[in-house]
């Protein structure tokens, strides 16, 4: 089983990496892909580039072998859109292999405005992990999906290639990217909210409005 946990990590932080551990824990895989996005479609500009996002992926996963790197996104022209990507990794992976996305609850919530969400199911499966917040309406497409493909345990996704939604609440850190950015810019330490090495890098480089000889 091949398993992608996609978004723009900007920056990537423990809530990020804890996740992504749980996953693969709990779907009984070796590993799990970390897909940053290039541009993203539904946002506006991130506050680091691709490059140093991808710099700062690096050394969060420096030496944690159930968390890898797929840059395949930010090798393309424009707008990173999921479908695409699928459609790679399932060319790659051949017609059989299982092939799960996943995603929380806020992003699967708008799940029928991504480009070519129809075709999501028919390449690969949905884990849909468990986010505070309102509950999926129960009239929306996404609602709907999950209704008809939902399963109810991570060893019905081994026994077929795609079209399983599976709902998990795993543990979940309370941490946020945009928080982040915003207590950085602010002149406030998120050192034990991201890994030390990529807050030496962030401090090294400037990023998010932090001062590069800074001491917090």
């Amino acid at each position: 089983m091949h398993v992608i946990y996609g978004g723009t990590f900007d920056p990537v932080h423990h809530g990020h990496l804890r996740l992504a551990l749980e996953i693969s824990d709990r779907l009984g895989v070796d590993c799990v892909s970390l897909v940053p996005c290039h541009i993203p479609p539904h946002r506006g500009q991130t506050g680091a580039s691709s490059s140093q996002r991808l710099e700062l992926l690096r050394l969060a996963v420096a030496g944690e072998p159930q968390l890898r790197i797929d840059d395949r996104e930010l090798s393309r022209e424009g707008a990173s859109y999921t479908a695409d990507t699928l459609r790679q990794l399932r060319a790659e992976l051949g017609p059989d292999e299982p092939l799960v996305m996943v995603v929380g609850t806020d992003a699967f919530a708008g799940f029928d405005r991504w480009r070519e969400w129809q075709q999501i199911p028919g390449l690969a499966h949905v884990v849909v992990v468990r986010r505070p917040g309102p509950a999926l309406d129960p009239s929306s497409e996404p609602a709907r999906l999950l209704a008809e493909r939902g399963v109810e345990s991570p060893e019905a996704l081994h026994d077929s290639p795609c079209g399983c939604v599976l709902e998990l609440d795993p543990p979940l850190l309370d941490v946020s990217a945009t928080g982040i950015r915003e207590r950085i810019g602010d002149g406030r330490s998120p050192r034990y909210l991201v890994p030390d090495s990529v807050w030496t890098e962030i401090r090294r480089q400037g990023l998010y409005g932090a001062c590069p000889d800074g001491n917090f």
